[in-house]
C-alpha cells in the first residue's frame, strides 16, 4: 500500500516537474525565489531531452511499478505518458531533440523578452 502511494506521489511529482521545466519561468517572474530552481530545472530538462537520456525519476518509477506488481515500461516519462497518446509509435530521437530545443526557446522567450518588461514595470510602480 505504501509503495503504491509512493508510486502515485512520484508520478504527480514527475508531471509537476515537467510542467515546471516548461512553464516555471512564468512562476519565477512572480516569485523571484524560484528563479534559481527554475533555471536549474530547465537546464536539466533540456539536457536530458537533447542528449536522449532517461530521467532518474523514470528509473525510480519503474522500480516502484515492479514493487507494486505493475509492469514497468520502456523509455522515458514523456514518451510513456504524453507521446503515447499523440504519437502511437513512440518518441523519435528527432522529436526528443525538438522538445529539448523547445524548452530552451520557451524559457529564452520568458527570460529574454517578458522578464525585462516585468522588471521595468515594477520599477515604474515604485
Amino acid at each position: 500500500m505504501m509503495v503504491a502511494f509512493a508510486l502515485d506521489a512520484l508520478l504527480l511529482f514527475h508531471g509537476a516537474f515537467v510542467l515546471f521545466v516548461v512553464g516555471g519561468g512564468l512562476l519565477a517572474m512572480r516569485f523571484r525565489k524560484l528563479l534559481g530552481w527554475h533555471l536549474a530545472a530547465a537546464a536539466w530538462g533540456a539536457v536530458v531531452e537533447i542528449n536522449g537520456w532517461i530521467c532518474p525519476l523514470t528509473f525510480l518509477e519503474d522500480w516502484l511499478r515492479v514493487a507494486t506488481g505493475v509492469a514497468g515500461y520502456q523509455g522515458g516519462f514523456l514518451a510513456h505518458y504524453l507521446f503515447a497518446m499523440i504519437y502511437p509509435d513512440g518518441l523519435s530521437r528527432r522529436m526528443q531533440i525538438g522538445l529539448g530545443i523547445g524548452v530552451v526557446l520557451v524559457n529564452a522567450f520568458v527570460y529574454g523578452y517578458l522578464w525585462p518588461r516585468l522588471v521595468r514595470a515594477r520599477r515604474l510602480k515604485g
